[in-house]
């Protein structure tokens, strides 16, 4: 069985999948505009998710993910001031996991970040971080 496709849209005429619309609207809730997140990284994210999710991601997937993704994109203190100070230890816990464990989803979504160079400075001092 083919698995699903996700789509962008062209030209007005195809529409964005579902997939990409559901990480656009977490990402709004994590007070990060999406247009701020070039396309190809939506699209990683999303076949990421994908993998972790053979099936369908559960929708309460897309706002953790993108709670996650902002707070390395925001640093601590600005995500804490959009997200709140029980979001903000949460995405610290579960980044100080990723790096224990090394190749979880967690971890993925960090390095992805940090290879698209969308990283806070204040994140990659913080944790230590390199793309070696």
């Amino acid at each position: 069985m083919a698995g699903r496709r996700s789509s962008l849209g062209f030209l007005g005429m195809f529409g964005r999948s579902g997939d990409l619309r559901q990480l656009d609207a977490a990402l709004r809730g994590a007070d990060l505009h999406p247009a701020l997140v070039p396309e190809g990284v939506k699209l990683t994210i999303v076949n990421l998710m994908k993998d972790r999710w053979p099936d369908e991601p559960p929708a309460q997937a897309y706002p953790d993910v993108a709670r996650l993704f902002s707070y390395c994109i925001a640093g601590p203190e600005a995500f804490e001031r959009s997200n709140g100070l029980r979001n903000r230890l949460d995405a610290e816990r579960r980044i100080e996991a990723a790096l224990e464990t090394g190749d979880s989803f967690d971890a993925q979504i960090v390095l992805m970040t940090l290879h698209a160079k969308l990283i806070s400075a204040a994140v990659v001092e913080r944790y230590g971080l390199n793309a070696d």
